[in-house]
């Protein structure tokens, strides 16, 4: 008898179970109709779920008190559900991607971040804003671990050298291949600086405008060549920029920066010697104008004792410290920026059209860069799965005099750096019409005779080092530059 009653109460307690549980199902499909495949469905708080089939169905039991599902699926936006007295529950899922999670790839494609097999770090697009660089390359400086950014002093409309986890090759540029929109860019920097000198002629990263840019993707390790072959050799740098998304109306964007820039870095030099040569084994200082001309960046001469000496523009003055003139050369440096941009769509066409102007100045006087942006996107929709976007990013780009690098004569550097520690730079400038050359008020027998209409020169004969004004003002080195990059996908 004992027996029979456990049996009996055994069942009774089967059959409470079964009761406390219900069969919740539905079909799965997104706004447009179309069944989502795959689509996960899960009791929230348990570790009971299930996947819709082929037809976007699902079946899920679900545990008295437990009246939550969660759907999700790759590319949608998550959805909870708070169920109800029916067990039949049919969800529509929208687009969106997670921007935290999902990361952009080769041609464009979104990928799972957890799904990659290499290390990928997205930058967002803000932090290029807040402290503007002219160079998108230099904006990446300490954002991302393991890529180095090197900025040479090349003024505002420089390059910039990036390498990613260390050289690869002793003698290749090591530099990581860029891509814009699943369009990779030629980023090659246009003029370099050899043994006697040389400008830098920027990059392609002068180009862009940081107010498109919605992300930047740095994909390391070997394995990210794979998307792009062996120019991801030395890793990738995939740049998103911005688009249309629907709304009401149309949204008006307006940005306005101004940045400025100086000198901090003076390089301590020596305040003991004066300029001069070696005469015969001994240090002598200069006692004619030849003389000072023709030692003009050369620190070789005695122990400065106070004493007269003359000077490049005739004028004798004492041969003792005659200050800071990295503080008398240089300039403030300056960059404005002036951006709008216009958004709007429908959700089957969107639009976005952007408009920007920078005009800056560097801190070598006489050099400046200027850059007009215009970008236009759109993205359509045509029936339920056929999607096109479009971008063109267009800039136009003005290089005022593009400071010299490495050797002389054009490297006003490094005529201020190496100026005997005797001389006043202002003293230099010689004619007001012409600065650094040789003044209208010399007389025909200074450095030889001057013919009428014959061409002023540098007033420093020195092989080795030109004068500072001569080198900013009159070896200019001017420059243009138009540039358009389209995709479609």
């Amino acid at each position: 008898m004992k027996q029979i009653l456990l049996i009996f109460g055994m069942f009774l307690l089967m059959c409470g179970g079964a009761m406390a549980q219900r069969t919740v199902a539905g079909t799965v499909t997104d706004t447009d109709g179309e069944t989502l495949i795959g689509a996960s469905v899960r009791v929230k708080g348990t570790n009971i779920g299930t996947v819709t089939d082929v037809d976007g169905k699902y079946s899920i039991r679900v545990a008295a008190g437990k009246e939550v599902l969660e759907f999700s699926y790759t590319g949608y936006a998550a959805k909870e559900v708070v169920l109800d007295a029916s067990n039949v529950v049919d969800v529509v899922m929208s687009a969106g991607l997670d921007l935290s999670e999902v990361v952009v790839t080769a041609l464009g494609v979104s990928r799972e971040k957890k799904a990659l097999q290499y290390s990928a770090t997205e930058v967002a697009g803000d932090n290029f804003t807040k402290a503007r660089v002219n160079n998108l390359g230099n904006a990446l400086s300490g954002r991302v671990a393991g890529v180095n950014v090197t900025a040479p002093s090349t003024g505002p409309a420089g390059s910039s050298r990036v390498i990613i986890r260390g050289n690869k090759t002793l003698g290749g540029a090591n530099q990581p291949l860029y891509v814009i929109d699943g369009v990779p860019m030629d980023n090659s920097q246009q003029g370099t600086a050899g043994l006697w000198g040389g400008s830098d002629g920027g990059d392609g990263l002068t180009s862009l405008n940081p107010d498109d840019i919605e992300s930047v993707t740095v994909l390391k390790g070997a394995n990210a060549a794979a998307l792009y072959g062996s120019r991801g050799g030395n890793g990738v740098i995939n740049i998103t920029t911005k688009k249309g998304a629907q709304r009401k109306g149309i949204g008006v964007e307006y940005a306005s920066n101004y940045v400025v820039e100086n000198i901090i870095d003076f390089s301590e030099t020596q305040k003991e010697y004066g300029q001069g040569a070696y005469i015969s084994g001994v240090a002598t200082a200069p006692t004619t104008i030849q003389q000072s001309s023709d030692w003009g960046l050369q620190g070789w001469g005695p122990k400065m004792d106070g004493r007269q000496v003359m000077g490049v523009d005739g004028v004798e003055r004492p041969y003792s410290d005659a200050g800071n003139n990295f503080d008398r050369f240089y300039e403030t440096g300056s960059a404005w920026t002036n951006s709008l941009a216009f958004t709007g769509g429908n959700g089957n066409q969107n639009f976005r059209l952007s408009l920007a102007d920078l005009r800056s100045t560097s801190v070598v006087p006489n050099s400046g860069y200027d850059r007009t942006n215009v970008s236009v996107s759109t993205n359509s929709k045509f029936g339920k799965k056929l999607t096109v976007d479009g971008k063109i990013l267009y800039s136009k780009e003005k290089a005022k005099n593009r400071p010299r690098v490495s050797d002389s004569p054009g490297n006003p550097n490094e005529s201020v750096w190496r100026l005997p520690a005797n001389i006043n730079i202002e003293d230099t400038k010689g004619d007001p019409d012409k600065l650094g050359a040789i003044p209208n008020t010399w007389t025909p027998d200074v450095l030889g005779a001057r013919q009428p209409g014959t061409e002023l020169l540098s007033n420093y004969s020195d092989f080795w080092g030109s004068n500072a004004y001569w080198a900013a003002h009159q070896f200019v080195d001017n420059s243009k530059k138009d540039r358009v990059t389209a995709s479609a996908l």
